[in-house]
């Protein structure tokens, strides 16, 4: 390997992780812990930690079969090892467009929490989203260094304050404040469907799968950063899910659903923690916006390789950075940013993931992978989920 090449790998254990965890909690908690709340009430957090379960399994299949390939490419790229070229190209354009939207979904909550601090009007978040999503391009446009660093600083601010806003509510210990329904609570059938609705809150591990020429030593790093980022993950979700909850109870929760926790921060410690929560979530998201941005570019740019999208999205600049699909990716999202709305976008985001993952799993199986009764597993309960999130959104839950 050229000493050129090998200073393009700006990704170590640390940076990968970082860009993991910055693409599943960005736009995890902070936009879909109102969602599930309205589901599964107080069985919220079971709903999170199956959902880690399935997560678990799911990256365990996506970096044993990145490695496998010794290259870039996902699950777009697991296909055609199999000689699947029409179905990969189907499912990377689908790929696309889901990442497209969640970029959308967690400019949108950037805007929502943004205007929310300040008091200010609709119109201010459409702003505030725009002007986040077009910044953070402009930080992927100089390079995956300075891409780290921003997803570095930003994932240990937002869980330094996530985790000590849950220690406040788990001080405080008052489960009756997780139930959504006074004399009318959520069964356990609800956790199984908050697991369908909450799941896009795990989208985000597997962008790394695009990004294993990046890294130093790809093989031990995506391993390893994709099962703790995973870990690390569930267990803030687990307990923001209960701590959040119980300082501002499941009915405020969910009234509020854009803007939940920077209510539980005011709960928790008055202004002070309204603002705390209000500028974590604004890294959170931003964190969000900088990691999918940064894989999808990337993704778009192997398929052009492939012939499977326009040349323009393999060309890149003096940085080695996909260029037209950050410009892309970027653009259509602030456009969704400012048209759409939560609830619809997460189940329909999760259903999108679940499937993709379900996938995955199936193939780590047929690969005979090390330990692939986990891809058994992970398959079996995506589908599972996935079925619920149906049966929730026909109304059979």
């Amino acid at each position: 390997m050229s000493p050129k090449r090998q200073a393009r790998k700006a990704l170590g254990l640390p940076g990968a992780w970082a860009m993991a965890v910055g693409g599943m909690i960005g736009g995890g908690i902070f936009s879909t812990l109102g969602v599930v709340i309205q589901v599964a009430g107080e069985w919220a957090a079971a709903s999170f930690f199956i959902g880690g379960l399935i997560a678990w399994c799911s990256g365990h299949s996506y970096a044993e079969l990145t490695v496998r390939r010794g290259e870039p490419g996902g699950s777009y790229g697991f296909l055609r090892d199999i000689g699947q070229v029409s179905l990969a190209r189907y499912l990377m354009w689908v790929l696309i467009a889901g990442y497209t939207l969640t970029v959308a979904v967690y400019g949108f909550t950037f805007g929502a929490y943004a205007a929310n601090a300040f008091g200010a009007p609709g119109w201010v978040a459409h702003a505030c989203a725009l002007g986040a999503i077009a910044i953070l391009a402009g930080v992927n446009l100089m390079g995956a260094t300075q891409a780290t660093i921003m997803e570095l600083v930003a994932v240990w601010a937002k869980l330094v304050i996530l985790l000590g806003l849950a220690g406040l509510g788990l001080w405080h210990w008052a489960p009756e404040d997780l139930v959504l329904q006074r004399g009318d609570p959520i069964g356990p059938l609800g956790a199984l469907a908050g697991v369908g609705v909450v799941f896009m809150a795990y989208e985000g591990f597997q962008l790394l799968s695009y990004d294993y020429d990046e890294m130093k030593d790809p093989p031990r790093t995506i391993r390893r950063a994709m099962s703790l980022a995973i870990i690390a993950t569930a267990v803030t979700y687990i307990l923001v899910a209960i701590g959040a909850t119980m300082l501002a109870g499941a009915p405020e929760i969910v009234a509020k659903e854009e803007v939940a926790l920077a209510e539980a921060g005011r709960a928790a410690l008055g202004s002070f923690g309204f603002y705390a929560v209000s500028v974590a979530a604004a890294f959170s998201t931003a964190s969000a916006i900088n990691a999918t941005v940064f894989a999808t570019a990337r993704l778009a740019g192997s398929a052009a390789q492939d012939s499977e999208l326009p040349a323009l999205f393999g060309r890149t600049n003096a940085r080695n950075v996909p260029w037209a699909g950050v410009l892309v990716i970027s653009g259509v999202a602030m456009v969704l940013a400012v048209i759409g709305g939560i609830a619809q976008l997460v189940e329909g985001a999760s259903f999108v993931f679940l499937g993709v993952f379900a996938l995955v799993n199936v193939l780590a199986w047929r690969a005979r992978i090390r330990m692939r009764w986990l891809s058994g597993a992970g398959a079996v309960l995506s589908i599972l989920a996935a079925f619920a999130l149906v049966a929730h959104v026909t109304g059979w839950v």
